[in-house]
């Protein structure tokens, strides 16, 4: 047994004790320091993305993809069998209503005519001389009406004859633009045979469908705004016209129609188009970016933040609500602070560092929704 280790025992255990002393007593103080106020450590100010309660003008839009077509338009064609005489339109001219397209051939339905107006006539003088003797108690009430009836028939012989007559002159039935011409001067043209279209395209219609669930917001007289990828900085403005009692039972969608000026006729039929329809529209609206917005307990709410760069949540009820940006219809006045993005780093009453929203963002001025089912 060495006697130097055993006299060297009891002092390494005492140094020992000391250390585990020492190691026991840091936690214990670095907490009541953590916890004490004044010159205690705390946490530093939690940066956050912030927003401003604006007041401003709120429109909320759907934008669909159509299609154009024109108010009017037909395919105009002969309604009987004869040989074109003249065309005398221009083609892919404008042209009035009443305006001249194609002269057939007439001589022989004229002559029906002259025939048919003859027959009437001797009619009429046969009718009259009966009459008369009837008049006179010699004649039979029969034999009056008998040229009575002859008489009709004449008439309408004569009738018949200036209507298919007129059918030898094909005229626009509208004021519009011609199309090209679709045979020649002298050939002959069977009942049905396409001579030119014409379209009347100053006002347009547009087709275009909206879903089932915007339904309820669409009018009748709402305004829509077209633009086409022809055109793009021409945008025209018309109205909704016709929106459709029955819905597709395929897409579940509506088809809508609107009515649109086209100054210029620049649009032209079957031309794809833009479609933005306002849907609703608030003019001095409480808006704010829709990510400020959280859910806790059922409660729509947001973190406000004060003066003191401290946090804390707030209760608010939302009116018009776009992907982008939702109104606040109460809970929150124009240029107080949210909290838009870092609501998970946050509590109440935490003190935060907040950052400003890049200027222009989030702006207040509607929505771009897809125009699927």
């Amino acid at each position: 047994m060495n006697p130097t280790s055993d006299r060297m025992r009891p002092a390494l255990t005492l140094t020992a004790l000391t250390v585990l002393g020492l190691l026991l007593a840091l936690p214990t103080g670095c907490a009541k320091k953590q916890q004490a106020g004044g010159g205690g450590f705390s946490m530093p100010p939690m940066p956050v993305e912030t927003a401003t309660v604006r007041s401003g003008s709120l429109t909320d839009r759907f934008s669909v993809v159509g299609s154009l077509e024109a108010s009017d338009a037909i395919t105009v064609v002969s309604e009987i069998g004869a040989t074109v005489k003249s065309l005398p339109f221009k083609e892919g001219q404008p042209i009035g209503a009443g305006e001249l397209i194609a002269q057939l051939d007439d001589r022989e339905l004229r002559a029906q005519v002259d025939r048919a107006q003859a027959l009437r006539d001797q009619q009429q003088a046969t009718y009259d001389r009966i009459a008369a003797i009837v008049d006179q108690g010699a004649g039979a009430p029969q034999d009056l009406d008998d040229a009575a009836a002859a008489l009709k028939m004449a008439e309408a012989d004569l009738a018949l004859g200036r209507a298919r007559l007129a059918k030898t002159r094909i005229t626009a039935p509208f004021a519009g633009v011609t199309g090209a011409r679709r045979v020649s001067q002298g050939a002959y043209v069977a009942p049905g045979t396409p001579i030119t279209d014409l379209a009347r395209y100053d006002e347009l219609r547009v087709n275009f469908t909206a879903p089932e669930r915007l339904l309820g917001l669409l009018k009748r007289g709402a305004t829509v705004t077209v633009t086409t990828t022809a055109f793009p900085d021409h945008p025209v403005e018309g109205t909704v016209d016709i929106i459709d009692p029955q819905l597709d039972p395929q897409t579940r969608s509506a088809r809508i129609v609107a009515r649109v000026a086209n100054p210029g006729r620049l649009l032209r039929p079957g031309m794809s188009a833009q479609v933005s329809l306002v849907l609703a529209s608030q003019s001095n609206a409480l808006t704010l970016p829709s990510e400020a917005v959280f859910i806790q307990g059922g409660q729509t709410m947001v973190y406000v933040v004060g003066a003191d760069s401290t946090v804390a949540p707030r209760p608010i009820a939302l009116g018009l609500r776009l992907p982008e940006r939702v109104e606040v219809s109460s809970g929150l006045a124009a240029d107080e602070r949210v909290v838009r993005a870092g609501h998970q780093k946050i509590y109440p009453g935490a003190k935060v560092m907040p950052i400003p929203e890049s200027p222009g963002g989030g702006g207040a001025e509607g929505r771009q929704a897809g125009g699927g089912a």
